[in-house]
């Protein structure tokens, strides 16, 4: 499965560095799905962060939300993005986080990073850092970040459990989660949420609102809200997420 998401979005990016469009399959709702002006992707981010970030880097954006209408940003802070695709939300919040402040941008997909390094190049951004690895086995310290920020990317994991318990992990005391993410209604079945949609495309790996909820608290994550924005799939929604590290 994890190969599958890779190859979906490698396919992506290079259908993005070739000017071709998310250049993968448009016919169903997915992360780089058929609504991407509404539902997903550049139309979830208003005109002024947009101009200030080069139009590659935009239209790269294959998410389901804005998490940085998630979580407020202070200046000199360090941030984690998981999943930072084409490096939209990272270039984003290293603007907020200003030049004392870094930005982690977290890949496992070879051509995403590539894609996400020529835009922060071109977006002449000095605070940011693109690392390859996996969001289940996060290649930074213990306490080494104070946000941990996320763009339609848990829902892709094949392990939950381990995302949640590296969040915690790399988290200083105080330090915050802002997510945005597909998650089900409580009465779906993974069974159910599978008729909706693929795993590569967002919908059959989304954890229900109660799961997701757990999965935060179990690892010793408090304070965890999570709020439906806008529906994806019958039963299925991008929502916020948000939880802080005591």
């Amino acid at each position: 499965m994890r190969e599958e998401v890779r190859e979906r979005y490698a396919e992506a990016a290079l259908g993005l560095a070739e000017g071709h469009g998310c250049g993968c399959d448009c016919d169903s709702i997915g992360c780089c799905g058929d609504e991407a002006t509404t539902l997903f992707g550049r139309g979830l981010y208003d005109a002024e962060q947009r101009s200030a970030l080069p139009e590659e880097a935009v239209t790269a954006s294959l998410g389901c939300g804005n998490p940085l209408a998630v979580t407020e940003l202070r200046k000199g802070e360090t941030v984690l993005d998981l999943g930072s695709g084409g490096g939209v939300d990272v270039l984003l919040s290293a603007r907020r986080v200003g030049p004392t402040g870094t930005v982690y941008g977290l890949d496992m997909t070879d051509e995403m990073l590539a894609l996400a390094r020529r835009n922060a190049a071109e977006a002449r951004a000095t605070n940011v850092h693109f690392l390859k690895g996996l969001i289940e086995a996060i290649p930074l310290p213990a306490e080494s970040v104070d946000v941990v920020i996320s763009n339609c990317v848990v829902n892709l994991s094949t392990d939950k459990r381990a995302v949640y318990g590296e969040i915690e992990r790399v988290l200083r005391p105080g330090g915050r989660v802002g997510i945005t993410d597909i998650v089900a209604e409580n009465h779906l079945s993974p069974e159910e949420r599978a008729e909706r949609g693929s795993h590569v495309g967002c919908i059959a790996g989304a954890l229900s609102e109660r799961e997701y909820r757990d999965g935060l608290s179990s690892v010793g994550l408090v304070g965890v809200e999570l709020e439906f924005t806008h529906g994806v799939a019958d039963g299925m929604h991008g929502a916020i997420v948000r939880a802080r590290k005591p």
